[in-house]
């Protein structure tokens, strides 16, 4: 072991939120990053696609960047990595799926970098780094730990886990492997702590397969609709050998369905007889008793397929009081006003609504707390570090550690850009590193920064006036009364009294106005400021103004 030696863990996002997982273990002169994902724009984002996280130290760094490690395929793990790897030239490590899904984004966006697949035990050098990957269950297929070797001791970090000893592809989470790596003593353990909050010990998926099962034998008049995340495909699995089952074609709807599914069938992740496939244009040659339609829109998203049948708009597909429609997903926070108006919306059709609080259609790909204790209690880690969630379902985790007599100062509890100093005996919180966000507008990092958010924040609430002015060359005097164009601020007609006040203002302006000393652009600033009084002053509201001055000779 180097003298004074210490490693350094920052965190790029996955902590204080829930989205765009990303943290940095560094030793010396040499790093690896764990994940890179997204998160989804807020509502005071207009216009913005993806929120990604703040590259820039790991690009001041890049010269020590040894690789990147990905614990799954899910976009809040995934979805920045094509951003991030135009700047890197590191080797990317990923499981069989997760390698297959970061294809198709590099497909998408034009890019091309190498994926080293790996699966349960494959173990990479990387500078210092020795990295072993360990099975994990999770919501999708090749989930991973990682067991980090380093000169200082392990790092042990879960991933996105649960225990479910009966899963749909029969390979459980390795308990085994874990034993053995305690006892060679952990360092450290960074957990998911997404369901700290949670008692008990989540369901297997095997449940919600029954569920379904039994909603199949008691519906088999019906069109079965069922809205499930495209990346479960244990879930899809299990829908697809329910379809065998009963005699019913499958439909793939929905772009990220349709990508998901092929590609997880092209890698042997997904097993299905093709004769048991149709597609959407061939609909109308069988009965609705024949049909199972798995489309996306679990979370109400307004451009997905099932929100576009709940409002008539999807091709071929209509809905009807012959549709039994299963929302086989729970809500992701913020999304229940959403999922709720199209479950209004489908009832409002005459079709029959099955969602999480109704029945057990949904099991959580998180661990609960007494799997939580469980992994804690087999790891052994001389020190904690909570991650993957809210600043409470961190602080739960802490707690449970606590609870099992990990002593406090041994717990960090990280906020986002946090870096974190761990040494064979102590951890502590020992500065910050740039963390914030970075915005994709359409393909690229947009230049879409905070003025230009407020902007669209601004046009959304408070609306445009556009002042339009022609004024002579010669004399700088007004040629004709100025013309004002309003929109999504107020309706004119009923505003007249405004708008001509608001013309005699800017009349004023003009008149006003020393054109030998001022250039056009201050008229242009103080007709802004005048008109934003006047509106202000009268109708509560802060338009974007913008004058257009035309000179003529």
């Amino acid at each position: 072991m180097r003298n004074n030696s210490q490693l350094k863990l920052s965190f790029l996002g996955g902590v204080g939120e829930v989205g765009k997982n990303m943290m940095c273990m560094e030793y010396g002169d040499e790093m690896i990053i764990v994940d890179c994902g997204v998160s989804f724009p807020s509502d005071n984002m207009p216009g913005i696609d993806l929120v990604i996280p703040d590259f820039s130290y790991v690009l001041k760094n890049r010269h020590k960047v040894k690789a990147v490690v990905i614990t799954h395929g899910h976009e809040d793990h995934i979805g920045a990595l094509p951003y991030l790897m135009q700047e890197l030239s590191c080797p990317v490590y990923a499981s069989r799926l997760s390698a297959a899904l970061i294809d198709n984004k590099l497909r998408e966006h034009k890019k091309k970098f190498k994926t080293t697949t790996v699966k349960n035990g494959t173990i990479i050098k990387a500078g210092v780094f020795t990295i072993e990957f360990v099975k994990v269950t999770h919501s999708i297929s090749g989930s991973m730990a990682i067991a980090v070797t380093t000169p200082c001791g392990v790092w042990f970090h879960t991933g996105d886990f649960k225990m479910d000893f009966t899963p749909i592809d029969g390979q459980p989470i390795d308990l085994i492997r874990l034993a053995e790596i305690s006892k060679k003593g952990v360092l450290l353990l960074t957990a998911d702590s997404t369901n700290a909050e949670r008692p008990g010990f989540s369901m297997s998926e095997k449940k919600v397969g029954a569920t379904l099962d039994g909603l199949f034998a008691q519906n088999k008049q019906k069109r079965i609709i069922i809205a499930t995340f495209a990346s479960n495909v244990h879930r899809i699995q299990q829908i697809l050998d329910l379809c065998e089952k009963y005699g019913r074609k499958a439909v793939f709807t929905g772009r990220s369905m349709q990508n998901v599914c092929e590609t997880a069938s092209k890698i042997g992740e997904l097993r299905y007889n093709r004769e048991n496939i149709t597609d959407v244009n061939s609909l109308n040659k069988y009965d609705d008793d024949k049909i199972c339609i798995l489309c996306t829109g679990s979370q109400g998203e307004p451009n997905s397929a099932l929100s576009r049948m709940a409002n008539g708009e999807f091709p071929k597909v209509e809905i009807t009081n012959n549709d039994y429609i299963i929302f086989s997903a729970s809500a992701i926070p913020g999304n229940e006003k959403e999922i709720g108006e199209v479950i209004n919306l489908l009832y409002k059709k005459g079709a029959s609504v099955i969602y999480e609080s109704l029945a057990e259609v949904h099991v959580s790909g998180h661990a609960y707390q007494e799997e939580l204790k469980t992994i804690q209690s087999i790891i052994k880690p001389k020190f904690f570090v909570p991650c993957h969630g809210e600043f409470r379902h961190l602080k739960a985790h802490a707690n449970i550690s606590m609870d099992l007599g990990k002593p406090e100062r041994n717990i960090v509890i990280p906020d986002l850009g946090d870096s974190i100093t761990i040494t064979p005996n102590s951890i502590k919180k020992s500065g910050t590193v740039p963390a914030g966000i970075k915005l994709i507008d359409g393909l690229d990092i947009s230049s879409a920064n905070g003025v230009v958010q407020r902007d669209r924040m601004q046009l959304a609430t408070e609306g445009l006036c556009v002042v339009v002015l022609t004024i002579s060359s010669k004399n700088y005097t007004l040629t004709s009364k100025p013309d004002i164009v309003t929109k999504g601020f107020i309706y004119a007609n009923d505003n007249a009294n405004i708008i001509e006040d608001a013309k005699d203002l800017v009349i004023n302006t003009i008149i006003n106005a020393n054109f030998k000393h001022n250039d056009w652009n201050i008229i242009k600033d103080t007709i802004r400021k005048s008109l934003g009084n006047l509106f202000f002053k009268n109708l509560k509201r802060r338009p974007i103004i913008i004058p257009i001055i035309v000179p003529t000779v």
